[in-house]
């Protein structure tokens, strides 16, 4: 018996699809999480368009779209919004569709009234959550959990929640549209809310991408729904910000985006996770014991690859170069004007910096520096410097290595980047911070190189750290306090002489100390102020930094 709600579903998703498309370009430009390269619309419109384009194909053979079977449909479907699926944003878009189609062919024979649509869309929100590791609040994860919650509450205080099998097609599609109209209007209240969840998407003046693509494609069924071509232009636009702020996600060290599916038998997308995160981030893996679909940020897709080819075949292979991908995106951005010309020149020249704790992570950060963590001893890789390099927001980058030992990776980093970018020798961390307060993002990068310069020319550096084994002198014991003046061992024994030896020598003639205690120091702030020369002002940092009591620059 033919099927009319068959022929309703394929016009809702083809007026999602026409929805979303509308507005792909703008909700590409919102992109900043979980990495600013600029396709959450475009990886959203592909999921849909597999999914429409699975439809049509199943009517080639002739057969009528209401006579195939909800069942089938409900298969095909599911598959093709997995295999089409491609970014953070498609992957869980996919589960959304899977989730919602499962629970619509739960029920054969029933007619799709509001007590289905209610329970499909609470399934859909919980198959997006399953398929995230560690799932992200004011993403659009939160806009399908919040519309699945409004539907359901309106369905409870509404009569005729489940309908008769002889309703006219006329009462179903007002009594759905009514539901949607809730949830596109929460949809847009959890859109608004998405930068008070998500603290990179204040920064960036910025709504959630994803979260807005989700309320796009609600008013894109209420359209087909209600009849009402103009709903989806009532949906309030959220375009990039004018003043400049928006940049790359900072977390974001990794080059392609690699999409694949992999088809066998007994797959388990759990098995798979842990080896994937060992490589890359932003993981995703979702499926069935047939077919998976995965996602990973990496920059080793091959090997990403290779973990799956004992277990099946590795097909629709699809790798995105996400730098090429940002300065795509910021060049359209500069183009329409969203970037102004004068903030385009405040963020011209910018600085990564290599650092060993959180601490002094903030310190740079707070002087708008892109961070490389460099760990406890400060030996990132060149591929950890590059990605740090090409995802900087400016146009023009200088690397202080804050390590001797850092200083040849930086270097190999700057000839394979693509954006111009320098190398200012930094040998420690302290000395890294004196010429971090230097830049000028408006100035060029070699306006920049001579200003850092002068500022490390007139910096004395040194420190006090627990000495690592006995000396082989015996001059101290391991744990003993070892106080240095630049790479020089000047001073050892208790802490509180050690670090007044240091401050002394430092101290002289200089107007500015500063001094970055790290973990568990063996003295108070107190103590240390105590210690410092009368001459010379002051400054007492928090770095965190695991393997020095103090770090001190004097100016």
């Amino acid at each position: 018996m033919p099927d009319p709600s068959l022929v309703r579903f394929r016009r809702i998703v083809e007026s999602a699809c026409e929805a979303l498309e509308a507005r792909r370009e703008e909700i590409n430009d919102l992109n900043v999480f979980p990495v600013a390269d600029g396709d959450t619309g475009d990886n959203m419109a592909r999921t849909l368009r597999a999914v429409l384009d699975a439809l049509d194909d199943m009517t080639t053979d002739g057969r009528a779209i209401d006579d195939i079977g909800r069942d089938e449909i409900v298969k095909e479907v599911a598959r093709a919004a997995l295999l089409g699926a491609r970014g953070n944003s498609g992957v869980i878009l996919s589960q959304i569709v899977r989730g919602l189609a499962e629970e619509l062919a739960s029920r054969p024979g029933q007619r799709i009234d509001p007590a289905l649509l209610a329970s499909a869309l609470g399934r859909a929100s919980d198959a997006a959550y399953e398929s995230v590791r560690e799932p992200q609040e004011g993403t659009m994860l939160t806009v399908i959990r919040e519309i699945a919650h409004r539907v359901s509450y309106l369905v409870a205080h509404m009569e005729g929640a489940q309908f008769p099998l002889d309703i006219d097609d006329v009462s179903q599609n007002a009594a759905l549209a009514e539901l949607m109209v809730g949830a596109v209007s929460v949809g847009e209240e959890s859109v608004a809310r998405s930068p008070d969840l998500l603290p990179i998407l204040k920064e960036s003046g910025v709504v959630d991408s994803g979260g807005y693509g989700m309320v796009v494609i609600m008013s894109g069924i209420l359209a087909a729904l209600s009849g009402d071509n103009e709903a989806p232009a009532r949906v309030a636009h959220h375009d990039a910000p004018s003043n400049g702020k928006l940049h790359q996600h900072e977390s974001s060290e990794f080059r392609f985006c690699t999409n694949f599916a992999v088809t066998g038998s007994e797959l388990n997308p759990e098995q798979f996770r842990g080896d994937l995160e060992r490589i890359g981030d932003s993981v995703l893996v979702v499926g069935d014991i047939s077919t998976l679909r995965v996602h990973v940020h990496t920059n080793e897709p091959e090997r990403a690859m290779a973990l799956f080819e004992e277990f099946g075949d590795v097909v629709d292979v699809e790798l995105e170069d996400m730098y090429e991908m940002t300065a795509a995106r910021s060049k359209r951005l500069e183009a329409s004007g969203i970037i102004q010309a004068a903030e385009i020149a405040r963020g011209r020249c910018g600085v990564v910096c290599v650092v060993s704790a959180d601490g002094i992570a903030g310190l740079f950060r707070d002087l708008g520096a892109t961070i490389v963590d460099g760990g406890e001893t400060l030996n990132p890789s060149t591929e950890e410097l590059l990605a740090a390099i090409e995802s900087a927001p400016e146009q023009e980058v200088v690397i202080l290595p804050n390590s001797a030992n850092v200083i040849l990776a930086a270097e190999r980093a700057v000839e394979l980047a693509t954006k111009p970018a320098v190398v200012v020798p930094t040998t420690s961390q302290q000395a890294g911070l004196a010429a971090a307060v230097a830049l000028n993002p408006a100035s060029d990068m070699a306006a920049n190189v001579q200003s850092m310069s002068a500022a490390l020319a007139i910096v004395r550096t040194g420190g006090v750290a627990p000495a690592a084994r006995d000396d082989a002198d015996g001059r101290f014991d391991k744990g003993d306090a070892v106080g240095f003046i630049d790479e020089d061992l000047v001073a050892w024994g208790e802490p509180e002489t050690t670090l007044k030896a240091i401050l002394d020598r430092l101290g002289n003639d200089a107007e500015l100390m500063t001094c970055i205690t790290g973990a568990r120091p063996p003295l108070s702030l107190d103590q240390v102020r105590g210690l410092a020369p009368p001459s010379a002002e002051l400054e007492l940092l928090d770095g965190g930094q695991p393997n020095w009591w103090w770090l001190i620059a004097a100016e």
